[in-house]
């Protein structure tokens, strides 16, 4: 199974701050849908909160809480056990949604990187893991007005 980190990152890193979100980007939403549509989704227990259930992609939320719970949602408590019930369910193709603990955790495990790149700023405490060159090389660059669409391969397997 291939695993796919998927996120938009702002220039300085940073993917939230804890209240919504950072920019208003509806093409990015789009080819989120349209790259992550039948395919599972992992997430945070607070990024699924925040952005709901999403038709058409299962979700596994990873979560510490034992008794969290949603109908329709698969539960894990790590980002390992969350790609291995994917596998298990015989996912070709799984995307790790967020946030910033669930990305840190699933980086090493990824295949891929799928990376909205906005060109601002902004103040915000959640980052995503810095892409070092040494072990993510790019693969494609579409460049949009203020954010380009990003794909990095893993290159030290």
């Amino acid at each position: 199974m291939k695993v796919v980190a998927i996120a938009a990152v702002a220039s300085n890193g940073v993917i939230g701050s804890g209240s919504g979100m950072l920019w208003h980007l509806p093409e990015d939403w789009r080819r989120f849908k349209q790259v992550t549509m039948g395919h599972t989704l992992v997430l945070g227990r607070r990024t699924f909160e925040e952005i709901g259930a999403l038709p058409g992609r299962p979700a596994i939320v990873c979560t510490r809480d034992a008794d969290w719970h949603r109908d329709g949602v698969r539960v894990a408590h790590d980002v390992a056990g969350a790609l291995e019930m994917a596998r298990e369910a015989g996912e070709e193709i799984c995307f790790v949604a967020g946030g910033a603990q669930i990305y840190a955790a699933a980086l090493d495990l990824c295949d891929e990187l799928d990376i909205t790149e906005v060109h601002q700023s902004p103040d915000g405490s959640a980052r995503f893991p810095a892409i070092d060159p040494e072990r993510w090389r790019e693969t494609t660059r579409e460049p949009r007005a203020g954010f380009d669409f990003v794909r990095y391969e893993r290159i030290d397997r």
